[in-house]
């Protein structure tokens, strides 16, 4: 049995669709990833999981409970690390995770106990007394986190956790999101960061202009372009008429650009690959580096909607 189960999710602002008749389960255990583009729905799906936003249209579960219905039970279930740092800055560490705590109906001992604890498992148990504004990014991301799961939640809502931070702040909080679901948490994670996604999730679900266009485990999603390979080439002179022409070739089924790398995906590119080059050679375009990439979850992304992940 689903842990989450999500029906016919559907979020309007006026006559633009941010969501469109979302249908997921989330099964207990999973770090199940949600993978789009900034403006994808991701963040406007987490917060109507949480109760934030209210939805126009389906149905949420959250272990057995209907978030409609009661919403206050549904909601002890959860933990949010939202995607906009969400701490007081004239309280300290400490007590920005005590009031936390005090939210989801902690006190006394037990309260002192579980902020501790959250303390020590983000590695800010020396800086309990400072205050946030006084923290590196990395550190302020830490703390939220830190806020989000000192009830014990047993699902953790995690919108975009590592964005402008350091890489080892980065590393540090992807760590602690494997040992929180090994130590029983469900994690709901949002992402436009393809590695993370595919280091960290063990079920993903892509999503695009509102819609899940794919989902499943990795290996499962990689299938869908088994017979699919990515060329990136790095080069100057990129314009759009030499993507236009490039669509036209036989096997191609997308074509995209990033900064000045061009990105191919295609069936059996060694084929196409000088049908490639003497189209490159005919914009002007010098060649700096070539390499052909082995089907990842950005191919799959690239070739369901005809775009790289980076927006």
């Amino acid at each position: 049995m689903a842990l989450v189960t999500i029906h016919d999710l559907t979020k309007r602002y006026g006559h633009h669709i941010a969501v469109d008749n979302m249908s997921l389960d989330i099964n207990k255990g999973d770090i199940f990833g949600l993978l789009g583009p900034n403006g994808a729905g991701k963040s406007t799906t987490l917060n109507m999981l949480c109760g934030l936003l209210k939805m126009d249209r389906g149905d949420i579960v959250i272990d057995g409970i209907h978030l409609h219905q009661n919403p206050l039970e549904a909601k002890k279930r959860l933990g949010l690390v939202p995607q906009e740092i969400a701490l007081y800055d004239t309280l300290t560490a400490r007590e920005n995770i005590v009031f936390f705590g005090k939210l989801s109906g902690l006190k006394g001992h037990r309260l002192k106990e579980r902020t501790n604890e959250a303390l020590a498992f983000v590695g800010l148990t020396e800086k309990a007394h400072a205050f946030p504004k006084n923290f590196s990014g990395g550190m302020k991301r830490r703390l939220n986190i830190a806020c989000a799961l000192v009830h014990h939640p047993k699902i953790i809502l995690m919108d975009e956790p590592t964005v402008g931070i350091d890489p080892q702040s980065r590393y540090n909080i992807l760590q602690a999101i494997k040992r929180l679901n090994q130590m029983g948490s469900t994690i709901i994670y949002t992402s436009h960061y393809m590695e993370e996604v595919e280091n960290l999730c063990s079920r993903i679900a892509i999503m695009d202009h509102g819609r899940i266009i794919a989902s499943g485990t990795k290996e499962t999603l990689k299938k869908i372009v088994s017979e699919q390979e990515k060329i990136r080439i790095n080069c100057t002179n990129l314009n759009y008429n030499l993507l236009s022409d490039l669509k036209k070739l036989q096997g191609i089924k997308a074509v995209d650009t990033h900064d000045n790398t061009l990105e191919v995906v295609a069936e059996n590119i060694q084929i196409i690959l000088q049908d490639i080059f003497s189209i490159l050679s005919q914009h002007d375009v010098r060649i700096k580096e070539t390499q052909v990439v082995s089907p990842d979850l950005e191919t799959v992304f690239l070739s369901l909607t005809g775009r790289t992940l980076r927006d």
